[in-house]
């Protein structure tokens, strides 16, 4: 191989990288501020954990819409990965990244509450109930912190995935019945 040869290699094995960095750019800029049709796929998963989660309990049930959140964007990352599709672990894990900090501004209006809820002033702040339980209450911010710093360290993961997923081969097995 020529150094030409080389450089176009390089730039393939970074492609995606590159494509997404704009993006993790905004996203650690917005810090997890609305954003528009993502979100609202996001409330979707959220609310539908809610109603997955509600047979096992109020803790569960409150925690439901948070696990679902970060669940979906790993499932799609799993998905991806075992079927050796680098650029789909990558955009998967950004949309975890994007999810987390959407979770960090929840986490952290613990305590003010002055996020507007669906259902209005008639449903509980999960994340004022879940501290509560948990005697965490006073810490809101810290754990919104920790979801939010989190959520910047999974965009550098992505970032550097072409680094992390080098020469890595797909297993497959042969399982005959």
């Amino acid at each position: 191989m020529n150094f030409k040869d080389d450089k176009i290699a390089w730039f393939k094995e970074w492609k995606f990288s590159f494509l997404i960095l704009p993006f993790a750019i905004f996203l650690i800029i917005n810090k997890g501020q609305f954003i528009f049709i993502i979100d609202y796929i996001n409330l979707l998963f959220h609310e539908g954990g809610h109603g997955i989660f509600k047979i096992f309990g109020g803790f569960l049930h409150a925690l439901g819409g948070t696990l679902m959140q970060i669940f979906i964007p790993s499932l799609f990352a799993y998905f991806f990965f075992s079927n050796n599709k680098r650029w789909g672990v990558q955009i998967s894990i950004v949309y975890l990244a994007q999810n987390l900090m959407n979770i960090a501004v929840y986490a952290a209006d613990a305590r003010a509450k002055k996020l507007p809820l669906l259902g209005g002033n008639k449903v509980y702040h999960d994340w004022a109930y879940l501290l509560r339980e948990t005697g965490l209450l006073e810490y809101d911010k810290l754990i919104g912190n920790l979801f939010y710093f989190s959520a910047v360290l999974i965009l550098i993961i992505a970032l550097l995935m072409p680094l992390i997923l080098k020469d890595r081969k797909t297993v497959k097995l042969d399982l005959k019945l």
